[in-house]
């Protein structure tokens, strides 16, 4: 990773995090019952919380909030109840963990909500396609703005899969056209996050291309977001269902690390956070990071009993 990236900040309201220094690992936590994960807690404010403080101390750094399934086969929710519920929510989380709240959300109304209730990012999945106003809301309370490419609105499939010229020429035409957007809505771009967007709009051979080829999306520059946890390519390679794809799911949130990923939308917090910091260790770190001491060698005489090594005391 070059020098300079490591110095790249990203602004989240009245929060700095630098970008490149270590992944940020973001939990999902759904306020519904239909998610395809079947992790769903409904309008249940009591458990959202305890979730979330859980989240956290599985070392989670972002709780992302949706109450809405992004599934194409079930219904809209109104947009006044879910701003409802997911204002109830985010003050409900904020005021029981310290890290920030994300939104994930199409609609402004939804956005403002969150953002009034102390949310800090809206992860728009809608790609600034379906309510524009997303950024105005988002810059108007000094915000980040994900922004996930998408070939058609929210909670639309359309008869025919989308064909690409350029697969990922496309996806990085599309995410530029919507940051130019976003910066002109007076979004700071020091403020913004891309998302390729895994599982919207491609089949699963371009999912894969896509997080084969991550690298060429840092060429936006501004942090990128994978959210790849538990989705249908998975099952697809394993034959799993999503209940069982944590293992493969860790393999994917490395691998996407190694490809220059900042951030990675999750639903098993402890271990995916256990995969970044590896991962972290071996694509971020360098030369001496991790060097042993004359206490620590384990051929060492006087080495010291290290819990999780091969080190143990005398009995």
């Amino acid at each position: 990773m070059a020098p300079e990236e490591r110095q790249r900040l990203l602004r989240i309201r009245n929060r700095v995090l630098p970008v490149g220094h270590r992944t940020y690992v973001m939990a999902i936590l759904n306020l519904t019952d239909d998610s395809f994960s079947g992790d769903g807690i409904g309008d249940d404010l009591d458990l959202a919380a305890v979730r979330a403080a859980a989240a956290v101390r599985d070392g989670a750094d972002i709780i992302d909030i949706g109450a809405e399934s992004a599934r194409a086969d079930k219904g809209t929710r109104d947009e006044a109840t879910e701003a409802s519920l997911v204002r109830d929510a985010v003050a409900r989380v904020c005021s029981t963990t310290d890290v920030p709240i994300s939104v994930d959300t199409y609609k402004a109304l939804v956005a403002e909500a969150a953002l009034d209730a102390g949310a800090s990012i809206i992860n728009d999945i809608g790609g600034l396609v379906f309510d524009r106003r997303i950024a105005e809301v988002v810059a108007a309370a000094g915000a980040s703005l994900v922004i996930n490419y998408t070939s058609e609105r929210p909670k639309h499939r359309p008869s025919r899969p989308p064909v690409y010229v350029d697969l990922i020429e496309d996806h990085l035409t599309f995410l530029r056209e919507r940051i130019v957007e976003a910066t002109a809505a007076g979004v700071s771009g020091d403020s913004l996050i891309v998302d390729p967007g895994i599982a919207f709009g491609k089949s699963h051979d371009e999912d894969i291309q896509v997080l084969r080829q991550l690298p060429q999306f840092r060429s936006l520059g501004h942090p990128v977001m994978i959210a790849a946890s538990r989705k249908h390519f998975i099952g697809t390679i394993t034959g799993l269902p999503p209940s069982q794809r944590d293992e493969a799911t860790v393999t994917v949130t490395a691998l996407a690390i190694a490809g220059g990923t900042d951030i990675v939308r999750v639903h098993n917090v402890p271990a995916n956070v256990r995969s970044a910091r590896i991962a972290d260790a071996i694509v971020r770190g360098k030369a001496g990071d991790y060097a042993p001491d004359d206490l620590s060698l384990p051929w060492c005489a006087t080495a010291m009993p290290l819990l999780g090594t091969t080190i143990e005391e005398e009995r």
